[in-house]
């Protein structure tokens, strides 16, 4: 493990090779971070997730408690004895919606139904787009409870849930059927646009069930 962590360190020497005075490197994410042992791991931009573990100089202990897994950071790396050395921080902290979206997210498939519930009313809220698809999926869950949960935030998402909901207008199970209808209607005016792109791509089936959407919602569509 000794001959590894050099080789693992490298890539993140700056071009021309190593300076005196450091460089800046720039991460999207801190991956973990542990101040009694001084070290910070980070993802490196352009690697395809790869990691980097760096040892933290003691001036700047302090900096370091202040980061947290999720961050985004610009640090200074400084080349001493061999090793990289981070000097200092310049913190981008994260979205804390963003945060609690990423925990929700896992938490929509939790084996505990009330954690399920309380992440599917959540990212209603959030209005995080990537809770669509989970929350479509939650539309079949068997705890009733989830299902109206998912159900509402569906609504809340608005437009941007119907291009995922428009293939259930023909679910084999009737309550799913309806379930997806009514949060098209109660979408409103946001779900005509994804409803009428979709018409020209459906099958028979599911233009019908469109057209019947959009009828009871008060849209003809325009005659080709």
């Amino acid at each position: 493990m000794a001959d590894e962590e050099p080789l693992k360190l490298v890539q993140i020497s700056p071009k021309g090779g190593a300076k005196k005075d450091g460089f800046n490197l720039v991460t999207e994410k801190v991956v973990s971070v542990n101040p009694e042992a001084r070290q910070l791991e980070v993802e490196l931009l352009a690697y395809d997730g790869k990691t980097v573990l760096l040892e933290v100089a003691e001036e700047a202990v302090a900096e370091l408690q202040k980061i947290k897994p999720g961050d985004g950071a610009t640090i200074r790396v400084v080349e001493e004895g061999g090793k990289r050395i981070a000097k200092s921080f310049r913190i981008r902290a994260k979205d804390p919606n963003a945060a609690k979206a990423d925990a929700m997210l896992l938490d929509m498939k939790d084996t505990h139904w009330l954690n399920r519930k309380y992440a599917a009313e959540s990212l209603g809220e959030l209005k995080d787009p990537r809770a669509v698809g989970p929350l479509v999926a939650a539309l079949t869950d068997e705890v009733g409870d989830v299902r109206q949960r998912a159900y509402d935030s569906l609504i809340k998402l608005g437009g941007v849930s119907v291009t995922s909901l428009i293939p259930l207008l023909v679910a084999e199970e009737e309550e799913l059927r309806q379930a997806v209808t009514e949060i098209v209607r109660k979408i409103g005016k946001p779900a005509v646009e994804p409803l009428a792109v979709a018409l020209g791509e459906a099958d028979e089936r599911l233009k019908a069930r469109i057209l019947k959407v959009l009828d009871r919602m008060g849209y003809k569509p325009k005659p080709t």
